[in-house]
Formats: structure tokens, sequence, C-alpha cells
């Protein structure tokens, strides 16, 4: 069997003038199918941050509906170790809810390290996914 896993192809997020903010990442398969996920969000650290991790999410539901679902429950950056990371809780679904936390250690780009970090946290229920696909 080829290497098959999801990749991290694009991100995209624009701060707009009427104080909003709007996401969108995609994800793709080894074999080139494309799964777009988007967002708009309120633009304060806060919000832009929850913003792109739902991106991620949506991006991720499509690649694996239906037998995962996932939803954010939370999303910080902080200061640790001289350095500004990004966690992310969430709660992935498949016959049972699981908790998963991803984390992303971001100096120049918190709202990318957001979806990056929902990336990190899915990233060995995917392998698992995968495995019994």
């Amino acid at each position: 069997m080829p290497e098959e896993r999801l990749r991290f192809q694009e991100f995209g997020f624009q701060r707009l003038a009427n104080g909003r903010c709007r996401a969108k990442v995609v994800l793709t398969w080894s074999d080139g199918r494309r799964f777009e996920g988007a967002c708009d969000g309120v633009s304060s650290q806060t919000g832009e941050l929850r913003c792109c991790a739902v991106a991620a999410v949506n991006a991720l539901e499509q690649a694996v509906s239906p037998r995962l679902t996932f939803e954010l429950l939370g999303v910080k950056a902080v200061r640790a170790f001289d350095a500004t990371v990004v966690i992310v809780s969430l709660s992935a679904r498949a016959e049972e809810a699981t908790r998963l936390v991803g984390s992303c250690l971001t100096e120049v780009d918190p709202p990318r390290g957001a979806a990056l970090a929902v990336l990190n946290a899915t990233n060995r229920l995917l392998g698992n996914y995968l495995a019994t696909r």
C-alpha cells in the first residue's frame, strides 16, 4: 500500500476591514483529492485562533466523513519557555467520543499555528483511521 496520509497543503488568513476575519485550510490526500475548510470569525486574538482552528476541523471532517466527526472545544495561545505555543482541545467521535489535545510552537504566525495544532491533535487518530480503511 502506498503511503497515504493527509497533507497540509494551503493556509490562508485575512483580517477584514469590518472587524472580522476569514480563514481557509486545504488538505490533500496523496492521490490529489482536496478538502477545503473555511471559517469566518471575529478579529481578536482569540477569535482569529478559533477561526483558523475551525477551518482546519472543517477540512478534516470532509476528508474522513462520515466515519469521524470533530468538535473544537477550545484554543489558546500561551507563552512558555520563551516561545508562543498554540494549544487546541478537540472532541473526536467515531463510535465513542475521545478527547484530543494538540499544540504548535510558533513565533510569527499564531493563526497558522492554530490550524497546525488541530492536525497535531488528530495525527495519531487519523493514522489509526487510515490503517483500518
